[in-house]
């Protein structure tokens, strides 16, 4: 008679919970990354070099002109301008965040809060001090038009959120589900899910909520142009990364992209690190330029953003690259099913 097998021996308490802590260091890793990120981004909004204008020539224009920024040192960028009108152009031109009309009985703020509401409300706190000690209201004029259903203009930045999340869940997916595919195949793929995530994007901000209400195809093609780009890098990285993939997309397109986009806080309410990114990096790139089409009829420096975007497509079609040269040399990574389930359930679930 043969012998019965043994059932496989239950894993040991110590087994089980090492096997834990090391699933556990992702999600730990997100807290502090995330921690980081939007505390160090958001947790003390102060001025820096914020840009207005006294309107006017007259020796009192300059004189307040030059109490103001006496007083408030770096926070303000303080200068005259000659007229109303070139207070407004400079507006439109996302120039200055607010240009002070001085007048005896009624001082009035220029602004264009398309711009950023939050800068706007930091300027207006500083003219309402000027006219507080005059004891007469601050008038304020929006130069700018918020669409139907985005009266306080983050919307668009709202919008910027649901494109990121449908861009790199979806890399886990393609690279997980999609690892027999070829790196051409797979990059196909990607270019395909950023349109359908592109149009989901205008669909639910345009029709559906108004979020955006006129220049629909322009808002799409920049949707579209973000989202490429991210799923490209994130197709490419994944041949390096594997299972981290995730992990390192939201350090980059979440962490450090939705702190930088302004579409909380602009650069000039934003430490240097913050600050600076906001020059460069993609989600800028897409908001300022939804701004821009948006409140600005398409200037504002639109050119600049659409570069920014096409830069980061480029720099999703270079990791293809690297990553098909990798796997050509016989290095593609190859997940067990548990894996791939695992990878593309943590994608999901944040």
């Amino acid at each position: 008679m043969s012998t019965p097998r043994n059932p496989a021996a239950a894993p040991t308490l110590g087994h089980s919970l090492k096997h834990l802590a090391i699933h556990l260091i992702t999600p730990l890793l997100m807290c502090l990354g995330m921690a980081l990120a939007y505390q160090g981004a958001f947790h003390q909004p102060e001025p820096h070099h914020l840009k207005v204008a006294v309107v006017g020539t007259t020796p009192q224009a300059q004189g307040l002109a030059q109490a103001i920024q006496g007083k408030a040192g770096n926070a303000l960028d303080v200068r005259t301008v000659d007229d109303r009108a070139a207070a407004e152009q400079q507006l439109r031109d996302r120039d200055l965040v607010g240009a002070f009309v001085p007048d005896a009985k009624s001082p009035e703020l220029i602004v264009a809060k398309g711009n950023s509401d939050t800068s706007v409300v930091a300027a207006t706190a500083v003219f309402t001090n000027v006219t507080d000690r005059q004891g007469v209201p601050l008038h304020v004029t929006d130069l700018t038009t918020p669409a139907a259903g985005d009266p306080t203009g983050q919307g668009l930045f709202f919008l910027l959120v649901a494109l990121s999340i449908g861009s790199y869940a979806s890399v886990a997916v393609i690279g997980a589900a999609g690892a027999g595919l070829s790196m051409a195949v797979r990059a196909l793929v990607g270019v395909a899910v950023s349109l359908a995530v592109s149009v989901i994007g205008i669909v639910t901000a345009g029709p559906v909520f108004h979020v955006v209400d006129h220049d629909y195809a322009a808002i799409w093609a920049l949707g579209w142009l973000y989202s490429a780009g991210i799923v490209l890098i994130g197709i490419g990285l994944h041949s390096f990364l594997k299972k981290w993939t995730t992990l390192a997309l939201m350090v980059l397109f979440v962490m450090l992209n939705f702190t930088s986009s302004g579409g909380i806080y602009r650069p000039e309410l934003q430490n240097g690190f913050f600050g600076g990114l906001h020059g460069f990096w993609t989600g800028a790139g897409f908001l300022e330029g939804a701004r821009s089409i948006m409140y600005f009829d398409g200037g504002a420096g639109l050119g600049g953003h659409v570069v920014t975007l096409l830069v980061w497509l480029l720099l999703g079609g270079a990791a293809l690259v690297a990553a098909a040269m990798y796997e050509g040399r016989g290095r593609r990574p190859v997940e067990t099913p548990a894996e791939a389930e695992e990878e593309m359930e943590e994608a999901v679930a944040v």
